[in-house]
């Protein structure tokens, strides 16, 4: 691989995890959903470039899939639900936004530290790759737990999907077949989701988690 190759796709990868932090950082429903597709793009275009410089064409299939589900039919799918649901409002983190990006920072440095010395022997990219998926995961991680509104944990269960994506296609890919099972999985657990959240706001009046362990305690109180 040339150093100008070498470069952007550090460049791409890099911009995944930049975006996974902007994600952390969003207050509001709306953008957090346009920052969700914003990942997606950025992620189909490392998957694309992967295609290029690694001569398989078969890779184009799966950033075209992850354009297509994830930068556009999930998020519309998602917005339409929060519309219908009345929750477009600001999310309420379970911590200060603060200190949710230091805590982002540092899972970011910790990635670094354990990928790269591990992988010392594997090829240079593969090593630099799996440490941004890493990060990208971590931080998907750390926004299902510091976010308390359900559709917020969607998305960050979905972005740690994304990095598991780069991780395949940068340690020189997966085979194409399980990449369409892995999307239509997503897609079928997504359409799952909505259910539940249509369930959860028709029972609760809200998506907040939070509510939904105060209406167990009082549950378990009554009994």
């Amino acid at each position: 691989m040339g150093k100008i190759e070498f470069d952007i796709a550090h460049l791409v990868a890099g911009g995944l995890v930049l975006v996974s932090l902007l994600l952390l950082y969003q207050d509001r429903m709306f953008a957090l959903l346009r920052f969700f597709a914003g990942h997606a793009v950025v992620l189909s275009l490392a998957v694309a470039w992967q295609a290029l410089i690694q001569d398989k064409p078969e890779l184009y299939i799966t950033a075209a899939i992850a354009l297509a589900f994830k930068g556009v039919v999930i998020p519309l799918a998602l917005y339409r639900i929060v519309v219908r649901l009345g929750i477009h409002r600001e999310l309420e983190p379970v911590v200060g936004v603060g200190l949710t990006m230091l805590a982002g920072i540092g899972l970011i440095g910790l990635a670094l530290v354990v990928i790269l010395p591990l992988t010392s022997a594997a090829d240079p990219y593969a090593r630099e790759d799996l440490a941004f998926a890493l990060s990208v995961v971590l931080l998907g991680l750390l926004m299902m737990i510091t976010r308390r509104n359900a559709v917020s944990q969607v998305v960050g269960f979905m972005s740690i999907e994304n990095g598991l994506i780069l991780a395949a296609t940068g340690a020189k890919g997966m085979p194409l077949v399980v990449e369409i099972s892995v999307a239509f999985s997503i897609l079928i657990a997504f359409i799952v989701i909505g259910i539940f959240l249509f369930r959860i706001r028709e029972r609760f009046d809200t998506v907040d988690v939070g509510a939904l362990d105060s209406a167990r305690a009082e549950g378990e109180r009554r009994r």
